[in-house]
């Protein structure tokens, strides 16, 4: 992956790269009723545990991605998927709260890319 797809973050010791993907964008609709809920709903979370869960469980889907595409990519040297207890064992509050910043950063990189072929086509449509 590169970087202008991803935002990196280590968990463990271990470097992850945060990256919205089609996949990632799905379960974010199914749990949240679109992307643009999401912002909404880490910000007006009801209690602090409940932030906590959302940003673990963000964490754990954008990282995730990365294995995922690089098990795919690699067959013969697949590595494991984080799981939620792993990130929640790993990380200290602290940690999760900077990590919001690199899902903001991913999600921007990942539909970046769109905004911006979407703003050539409406250029070109208008110039034509």
């Amino acid at each position: 992956m590169t970087d202008e797809r991803s935002a990196k973050i280590a968990i463990g010791g271990q470097d992850y790269e945060l990256i919205l993907t089609t996949k990632a964008t799905k379960e974010i609709a199914k749990r949240y009723g679109g992307l643009s809920n999401l912002g909404e709903k880490l910000m007006k979370s009801e209690n602090f545990e409940m932030a906590l869960d959302e940003v673990v469980w963000l964490i754990t889907l954008l990282a995730n991605q990365s294995v995922l595409v690089h098990n795919l990519q690699n067959p013969a040297k697949k590595r494991d998927l984080l799981t939620e207890d792993a990130v929640e064992l790993l990380t200290s509050p602290l940690e999760l709260s900077d990590y919001k910043n690199c899902i903001m950063e991913a999600m921007f990189k990942g539909t970046k890319r769109n905004i911006e072929s979407e703003d050539e086509s409406s250029k070109n449509a208008q110039v034509g």
